[in-house]
């Protein structure tokens, strides 16, 4: 799809539909709206007076040859109140116009953005929005919407002064929304079609044609290096499994800034093991490798952004099934750190593969650590699908991030991880066990098994069970995956 800066007036622009928004307010015709309102004789005044156009937060209404415009369509969408709005607010007003212009056909549209909102990072939002709400989960079905694709979108409102800037900030948002379409591609495939192998394959893959360094270590490597928890986990099917590392070195680095090692969970299908799941919703555990996806699809975005800081991405990769040599509760496994782990629960996998990612980030010279996991059905209890959990050893480093996010716009808060908590994963037969001792606060334990493993070294632990995924599609986004975390964690890269 094409998306261009466009600075002629807006009513000039020839298009299938000129999209603005109204925000709700005692007046909603200000600025280009009244413009709009005296060209079509009062039609919009009429609207507001009836009720039909008050401005609430994605209100629509669609308008088609309106006068004094080329465009063949006016849609306003309701922006809520002015005070409110951010970067998020336009991203779903963005989203949710494409959506439902593109079930009716259209092909090309103009988005014009207010006097006020002119600005780089509105464009680049725009930019995100549009190239994640054109991409549909139709790819395994025989009838497919390639007849239903946006094909150009020009963004209006903007003063010639700002052409350079703002195709800047369009071209870093059409890359970062690329970057979530690859990611929500690879957690929508189908575990029979993506397993550990097919996921380092495709890793190398884009890690190549990225131009980033890569490496995907097989069982045997795995096994050398004494990753005895991701072995664990993988050991109860035929599937074997992988350990992705892809590297990003910068022309220059800043030498304040720490090497990041980025920890992602690829769980390509769990079942839970031994502690098999109940089957009612089992099918959505292919997306058990949204985290591993996730960085992956923040490696490919950075190849491209080029901050100055090292990155290593270190991605575990298995399944996880209840075969016969399974491991089963009651086993006590030897991660890579040595530590032994007391495996109560065999559905508590994610934390064990993630103690030999964590460790090997470290071994391979990660000064910070964030990873990224669909770890526990407590954290949706806690905060449902609305926030992504986080949990941090380092207030500054965990500031950072959660400064990030608010930037990205994505929602995110942190839990605690006081160290009283250390007590519920304290093994009776091993160092730790995988679970709590039945005392609540499930994702606060799963959080701290993983720092065990990270140590003294400054750690994120991103809890995305609850907004990895979206049952139900959005206005502005398809039902599927959502590659939540991937906007905030390439900010927080460049912001170095």
């Amino acid at each position: 799809m094409q998306i261009t800066l466009e600075t002629k007036p807006y009513a000039t622009l020839e298009a299938d539909a000129l999209v603005t928004y109204v925000f709700e307010e005692s007046d909603p015709l200000q600025g280009h709206l009244l413009e709009m309102d005296q060209s079509a004789n009062g039609l919009l005044r009429k609207l507001v007076q009836s009720g039909e156009l008050t401005g609430k937060t994605l209100e629509s209404t669609l308008l088609h040859v309106p006068a004094g415009l080329k465009a063949g369509r006016l849609l306003l969408l309701g922006a809520g109140k002015r005070e409110q709005f951010s970067g998020a607010t336009l991203r779903k007003i963005v989203g949710a116009a494409i959506r439902s212009l593109k079930a009716k056909g259209v092909k090309k549209i103009a988005f014009l953005v207010g006097e006020k909102e002119a600005n780089d990072a509105a464009a680049q939002a725009i930019a995100e929005a549009v190239t994640t709400a054109n991409f549909e989960t139709d790819k395994y079905k025989t009838d497919k919407k390639t007849d239903k694709q946006i094909e150009s979108l020009a963004i209006a409102g903007y003063p010639d002064s700002m052409r350079a800037s703002a195709d800047a900030a369009i071209s870093r948002g059409r890359t970062i929304g690329e970057a979530q379409n690859f990611t929500r591609d690879l957690v929508n495939e189908p575990s029979n079609k993506l397993t550990p192998r097919v996921l380092g394959e495709k890793a190398e893959a884009m890690a190549r044609e990225a131009g980033l360094a890569v490496e995907v270590l097989d069982e045997r490597r795995i096994a050398d290096l004494k990753m005895g928890a991701l072995l664990s986990v993988a050991q109860g099917g035929p599937e074997p499994p992988r350990m992705i590392v892809i590297t990003y070195v910068p022309a220059k680095a800043n030498p304040q800034a720490p090497v990041i090692g980025l920890v992602g969970k690829a769980v390509t299908f769990d079942t839970g093991g031994i502690s098999i799941k109940p089957a009612d919703g089992m099918e959505k555990m292919k997306y058990d490798m949204a985290g591993g996806a996730t960085m992956l699809g923040v490696m490919r975005a950075i190849a491209a952004l080029k901050p100055n800081v090292k990155v290593i991405c270190v991605v575990p990769a298995t399944e996880n099934m209840p075969g016969g040599t399974a491991q089963k509760p009651g086993d006590i496994q030897t991660s890579m750190s040595g530590k032994t782990i007391e495996v109560l629960n065999t559905d508590a996998e994610g934390r064990l593969i993630l103690a030999d990612g964590v460790t090997f980030a470290k071994q391979l010279g990660a000064t910070a650590l964030i990873d990224a996991a669909t770890l526990t059905g407590a954290i949706v209890v806690a905060l449902a699908n609305v926030n992504v959990g986080v949990f941090g050893s380092d207030q500054a480093f965990t500031d950072k991030l959660l400064a990030s996010a608010k930037a990205a716009g994505e929602k995110m808060w942190q839990m605690p991880i006081d160290d009283e908590y250390r007590e519920f994963i304290k093994g009776s037969f091993a160092d730790i066990q995988n679970i709590g001792s039945g005392k609540g606060g499930g994702a606060i334990t799963g959080a701290m098994f993983i720092k065990e493993f990270a140590g003294d070294t400054p750690w994120i632990h991103l809890d995305i069970a609850g907004t990895a995924w979206n049952d139900d599609a959005k206005p502005w986004l398809a039902k599927g995956p959502t590659a939540v975390a991937l906007r905030t964690l390439v900010h927080l890269l460049m912001s170095y």
